[in-house]
Order: structure tokens, then sequence, then C-alpha cells
């Protein structure tokens, strides 16, 4: 299992556009240069094209989703709905192993949210060329995100968003961990050890979930494992799908201030408070607390504290949390 402070790899499934490959309909590429340049010194990537997987090529005819969830060619000439279902049957087993998928936003096969519909016509009919709605999901994406609900998803535009980037890393860092710990011969005391060492990150995401976990534990060595790591994983998983907000974070750093607390002199103290109010107030970002936090843990030698995912989810290489 990973020790504190090393970081496993998260095997990440990606659009294979997003990493340069000319697979797109024009036969170009949409290379994005946070996952080629930022994101892969960290992870693995497995890339997939569901359309060249058809066998489509590129360049290809344009493909349209229709408000009956079936993928065809803009011109109506062939419906490619069959082909897509019978490839995302094929490929659920190999990504329910990884730790997160990245997606093409607005592919009518890999998009997750907001895709134009049009109008379902006769066969070979020609669609037309206004959307019905923006409400459509991509047929491939949309198999897939059935089959392996647990598994995290983004597309590559929603990743701009500092805040979504963020939640996503943190996922993916998290579901790695725990494939680690489960890939390994574990025993019901390397649970409680993972565990132990997550609490403080999965209070900030949910902490009814904090609560569901600590009781799936206790029944460690009480129940089958397969059993429990299913329990777990699902719980867990659940747990840090729900993005944190600041309140959360507040009710974790607070934790983390009431170990530290008895530690430390009135200026230290007060330092800490001040950045954690700072914080409170949206006058500075995350990160500032929480480098103090780790600072003064690691100085005071509380393997407890330094040893928790909260203060260390992710390489720090990656410049996130530094948002207001």
């Amino acid at each position: 299992m990973t020790a504190a402070g090393a970081y496993p790899r998260p095997r990440l499934a990606v659009s294979s556009c997003l990493l340069g490959a000319p697979v797109r309909y024009n036969g170009g590429h949409s290379r994005d240069r946070f996952l080629t340049d930022v994101l892969d010194p960290h992870v693995e990537w497995v890339p997939v094209c569901p359309e060249m997987e058809i066998g489509l090529g590129a360049p290809r005819p344009t493909l349209r989703l229709l408000t009956d969830g079936h993928l065809v060619t803009k011109d109506g000439s062939a419906d490619h709905t069959a082909a897509m279902t019978a490839l995302a049957e094929t490929r659920v087993p190999q990504l329910e192993v990884l730790d997160g998928y990245v997606l093409k936003s607005r592919s009518p096969s890999c998009g997750l949210f907001r895709l134009p519909r049009h109008a379902s016509g006769r066969p070979g009919e020609r669609t037309d060329d206004q959307p019905v709605d923006r409400q459509g999901r991509g047929v491939f994406a949309d198999l897939v995100r059935e089959a392996l609900p647990d598994l995290p998803a983004e597309e590559d535009g929603r990743l701009r968003d500092p805040v979504l980037r963020e939640h996503f890393i943190e996922r993916i860092f998290a579901h790695a961990r725990l494939r680690e710990l489960f890939g390994a011969d574990w025993r019901p005391r390397d649970l409680v050890a993972f565990h132990s060492r997550h609490k403080l990150q999965i209070l900030a995401h949910d902490p009814a979930a904090y609560q569901a976990l600590g009781r799936i534990v206790a029944q460690a060595g009480t129940r089958p494992r397969d059993e429990l790591e299913a329990d777990y994983r699902h719980a867990f998983s659940a747990a840090f799908a729900v993005r944190p907000k600041r309140g959360r974070h507040m009710n974790a750093l607070q934790h983390v201030f009431g170990m530290l607390s008895d530690h430390l002199d009135d200026t230290r103290r007060h330092d800490l408070l001040a950045a954690i109010e700072s914080y409170r107030r949206g006058q500075a970002p995350l990160s500032v607390p929480i480098a103090l936090l780790r600072h003064h843990a690691m100085g005071e030698d509380l393997d407890y504290l330094t040893q928790q995912t909260y203060l260390d989810p992710y390489p720090a290489d990656l410049v996130l949390r530094h948002y207001l």
C-alpha cells in the first residue's frame, strides 16, 4: 500500500483526441494541455475512441444524437447505436478497474452534459439542423455511466473550472489509493489504517458518509471480506462524489486545529486561526491554512495528522487549491 507522502498513479481512461490523437470527425484532434503537460507525469492513460473502435475512421461523416437515443449520421444514412452499445458492453469490464475517465465534451458518443438532441425521423432521413433540446448525453458515455456509476468521470471543458478540476483530481487519487488497498492481500487492520488516514478528507466531503464508513469499518474482521470490500468501495466513492463546500472544509480545518492546538504556543495558534478565518471569509485560498497546518503537524511530529490525506491528497505540482 502507498505510504504517507507517496502517491499512486491513477489509471484513467481518456478520449484519445484529448491526448492529441488525430481521431476526430474532421481528422483533427483536441489536445488538452492540462492533461498532456500537467497531469500526464502522474497518471497512466488508457486512450479510448469509440468511433474509431467501431470502425468509422477519421475523417468520418458527422454524427448526431436523436431524442430517441439513437446515434446516426447527419444525413440519416447509417445508425451506429447497436455498434456503440456492443462496444460499451465490451469496454465496461476494462474500465471498471480504472480510477477515472476524462471524456470529450460535445461529442455525440462521449459527451457527458447538455448535448444537442435532434428529432427522430424515418430511417434514411436527414436530421433537422436545429436541435430539439440540449439535454443529451453521448451514447457511449451514457452506457458507461449507467454501468459504472461510481467511476469518477469528467469532461475536458469542465476541467477548466478550478473547483471542478480540483474535485476530480482529488477523487481519482483517492480511488487509486483504494484500488491499491484492495488489490493487495489486505487484512482488516489494513482497512482500518486506510480509513484512519482518510477520515478528515471524508469529513470534508460528506459528514454523513463519514459516519456510514465508520460503521462499515467497525465490522472489519466480522464480515466476509468480499462483502465488506463492496460496501466500503461504494460508500467511499459516494462520499468523494460529493463536492466539498467552504463550510465543510472549515469543519475539517477546525478538527485539525483542535488536534494541533495543545502543541503550539499562542503566536502560532493565532497565526493558524487567522489563516483559517481568512479562508472562511474568502480572502485566502484553501492552500494557505492547509500549508500552515501541515507545516506545524510535521514540526510537532504528529504522525496521525501528517498521514492524513486531507493535508496531502495529490502531488503539489498539480497546483490546485489555490483558487478563491
